[in-house]
């Protein structure tokens, strides 16, 4: 199935939440979605000399693709999401710094008070053919060529409990996790809290750094191929990620070591159930093999990766082989 935006929308009618709007396409499980995602700014950032905080509106960041429902999905199920493919739309990107915004800065939640850093915009040149995404110093001549890893910042659903919830942040729903894994070859799981799940996405990087630590990757407008697929009657309380070599598990919340209890709990219980161990016999597992790449410290809520090796786990049939299933439809289109 081909879903295509309108790319001359008027910002204001776009959908910045989860939750709370009406979806824009059904799915039944097991199709193959085509389609394309806004940068965060919307494509309003084109160059050096453009600062998010004259040409953007505040209320209109971070622009989701979708709601999509898909048939079937009832609270209490997961949501299956395998992305095929994952492809900067145009050959550049931008990022920036924002005002009181990032890791190493004064914000909203965190007072102080010095003035916030200079606002400025980098443009990076995305070579598709040879797959780097270059860099360029604006305060000298250095340069640097990084390699292109294009993966989406926010996947998610509607929230539980009828919340609409912004799409800069995260939660048990997924949203704004920013996390590199998020990749093509990657399937997301994402526990059902509404009807038709509505499930959204957006926010594409050409690259991001572990920590998003200004705020701002290299964002860019992004061509998308992805499955859905349903698991019935399988609860998934927070996002979890599997790809070719890891189980991952995710964790939203403040302060960090909140995200990084929510990330861990879920992976010594997941391995628990895949392995059959006891929680201590997990838990001593889990801390002697997990890593714990943090997807980023900007954001509403900060988001931890716990990633266990599927190395450990020979012959364990994870998620009903979904993801092994999913993965070999790689040459499918839509």
């Amino acid at each position: 199935m081909h879903w295509n935006p309108d790319a001359e929308a008027d910002p204001a009618t776009l959908v910045y939440t989860f939750g709370g709007a009406a979806p824009v396409a059904s799915l039944a499980p097991g199709t193959v979605l085509s389609t394309w995602t806004r940068d965060c700014f919307g494509g309003r950032v084109r160059s050096t000399a453009d600062l998010a905080s004259q040409v953007c509106d505040p209320r209109y960041l971070n622009p989701q693709t979708g709601p999509f429902y898909v048939e079937g999905a009832e609270p209490g199920d997961t949501l299956v999401v395998h992305f095929l493919s994952i492809e900067p739309r145009h050959d550049w990107g931008v990022s920036t710094t924002v005002p009181f915004f990032g890791s190493l800065t004064a914000t909203g939640l965190t007072a102080m008070l010095h003035e916030p850093l200079a606002e400025r915009t980098w443009f990076y040149e995305l070579d598709l053919t040879e797959r780097l995404v270059r860099y360029s110093a604006l305060d000298s001549a250095f340069q640097a060529e990084l390699p292109l890893d294009p993966m989406h910042g926010t996947v998610g659903v509607a929230p539980p409990l009828g919340e609409v919830r912004s799409s800069l942040t995260p939660g048990s729903w997924g949203g704004n996790m920013d996390t590199p894994e998020m990749r093509a070859g990657t399937t997301c799981y994402l526990g059902v809290n509404v009807e038709g799940a509505l499930l959204s996405l957006g926010d594409g990087h050409a690259r991001q750094g572990e920590g998003e630590t200004c705020g701002v990757a290299v964002e860019c407008a992004m061509d998308t191929v992805l499955v859905v697929e349903l698991l019935k009657a399988v609860p998934t309380p927070w996002p979890r990620l599997e790809d070719d070599s890891f189980i991952m598990t995710t964790g939203s919340a403040r302060p960090l070591e909140d995200a990084f209890r929510i990330a861990h709990t879920e992976l010594v219980r997941w391995v628990a159930e895949l392995i059959g161990l006891s929680t201590l016999d997990a838990y001593q597992l889990v801390s002697q093999a997990a890593l714990t790449p943090v997807a980023n410290v900007v954001d509403t809520n900060y988001t931890v990766v716990a990633k266990f090796p599927k190395a450990l786990l020979p012959g364990v049939d994870v998620m009903g082989g979904m993801h092994r299933r999913l993965r070999a439809t790689r040459n499918r289109r839509p």
